[in-house]
């Protein structure tokens, strides 16, 4: 079956695969190639998928998980591919972390446009 793992955009992984699991609200659970159509939404965790007899590991932040005929698409605000849990690990803290510091930027960026529209908003009342 074919694994999409998609990110805001792009396709963070695109492959070939013989087995996936996840975790999601409900539980942790796996699909194989003739499992029936499924959907779960996904819990912040560890996602594995195995491709050509080797197991691959990858951090989701939450998501969405669907499987329809030989396909699945897992659709998640941020992921970070790894080999091994314990390098995985390590990638995740560094990433998430610059990610949080991007949002937190982000975030302060949008409250000065918001409080400059509210200034002029007061002006222009005033003005009038």
């Amino acid at each position: 079956m074919r694994l999409k793992l998609m990110v805001p955009h792009e396709v963070a992984l695109d492959e070939q695969v013989t087995k996936v699991a996840a975790e999601g609200r409900h539980g942790s659970f796996a699909v194989l190639p003739r499992h029936v159509d499924y959907v779960a939404i996904l819990e912040p965790g560890i996602l594995t998928y195995e491709a050509e007899g080797t197991e691959h590991v990858v951090a989701v932040d939450g998501g969405t998980f669907v499987k329809v005929g030989d396909e699945v698409r897992v659709s998640t605000r941020a992921a970070v591919p790894g080999d091994r849990l314990e390098e995985l690990e390590r990638t995740i803290r560094e990433s998430f972390r610059r990610l949080g510091a991007e949002e937190r930027d982000a975030r302060a960026a949008l409250a000065r446009i918001e409080s400059h529209v509210l200034q002029e908003m007061y002006a222009f009342e005033e003005g009038t």
